[in-house]
């Protein structure tokens, strides 16, 4: 009590007098001891979270990108706070890159002359009834035809319901060996191994987009904004049946009546089954009949309706521009 009052009469706090003194705060007095969650995160947990966070997907992202990453996958490690612990404790606040780094991916360069020579797949989110549910959407797209091959809807990302559906699909086009080549992603189940013995066992080709460049795989992507673009894809779906039936519906659509930009507003389903020639043709008739009988609508002589794309790139090499 002494000590309170002259520090009180003196303006200098106890703190100052005891460090002042080199005496220290009565047991009563001590500030208590703040929190920390070293206890309850163990060693083993601690480099569970480390390795997650220096996976390849969240090299470039903060923690907080992280953390909030991983709670919309339903996961939670530990707060934000202990992440950056976790980092600074190994030195990889700034640069999670240092002693991982990746041998340099080359630029993926497919060309398709027709259908079934290149596929692109990828997998996608749907939102479900609750907040942290999604079901997960694969979907197979022929890049020459845009036609989708195959799809399916399921609770969770697995190798072997990619596998199945990689066959199935291949199965229903007839794919011979070395006919196909498969583009996709680095996702876990794109790059498993039980998708890579299927594809071997098939003698069908594998090409991976680069490591967080999204136009290497740009029809993959269109597509599925095609799909969440449409003025009657809901905000959630109220179970899985409701995702497949209304996928059921849209991939009908899109395959047989929806007059593709990218196809010179032919369908997916008559370029990839040899109808789209005819098709042509028909309008092209068309356009020459109304010339002759308006020939004063049309100053450049008669319409030239425009065909099937003769070649589709992913990644068109600079040399081949004039090709």
């Amino acid at each position: 009590m002494e000590t309170k009052q002259s520090c009180y009469f003196l303006g200098v706090s106890r703190s100052t007098y005891y460090s002042w003194t080199g005496k220290r705060v009565k047991d009563s007095e001590k500030i208590r001891k703040l929190y920390t969650a070293d206890h309850v995160i163990t060693p083993s947990v601690r480099q569970e979270i480390l390795s997650m966070m220096t996976k390849e997907k969240y090299m470039d992202n903060t923690p907080y990108e992280i953390f909030y990453n991983e709670l919309d996958e339903g996961n939670y490690y530990c707060s934000v706070r202990t992440l950056y612990r976790i980092l600074e404790e190994n030195d990889l606040v700034r640069e999670r890159r240092r002693g991982h780094q990746q041998s340099n991916y080359s630029k993926p360069e497919l060309l398709a002359e027709s259908p079934n020579e290149v596929w692109s797949w990828d997998i996608t989110k749907l939102k479900g009834p609750r907040k942290w549910q999604f079901y997960y959407l694969y979907v197979i797209l022929d890049i020459f035809s845009r036609y989708v091959v195959g799809w399916l809807i399921a609770q969770a990302e697995r190798s072997e319901l990619a596998k199945d559906l990689i066959e199935i699909s291949c199965e229903r086009q007839n794919i011979i060996n070395e006919q196909l080549t498969i583009h996709s992603d680095r996702g876990a189940p794109m790059t498993s191994l039980t998708v890579n013995q299927l594809l071997d066992n098939l003698n069908v080709k594998k090409s991976l987009s680069r490591p967080r460049v999204s136009n290497d795989n740009p029809y993959s992507e269109s597509q599925f904004k095609t799909l969440k673009y449409r003025p009657e894809f809901p905000d959630r779906f109220g179970s899985i049946q409701d995702a497949r039936e209304y996928c059921r519906e849209f991939f009908k659509w899109y395959n047989e009546d929806h007059y593709h930009s990218g196809l010179n507003y032919l369908t997916p389903y008559s370029v990839h089954y040899g109808e789209a020639d005819n098709l042509v043709k028909q309008r092209q008739n068309t356009m020459i009949d109304v010339y002759k009988r308006c020939p004063e609508r049309f100053r450049n002589g008669v319409p030239k309706i425009s065909g099937i794309p003769e070649k589709v790139w992913i990644n068109k090499p600079e040399k081949n521009n004039n090709a």
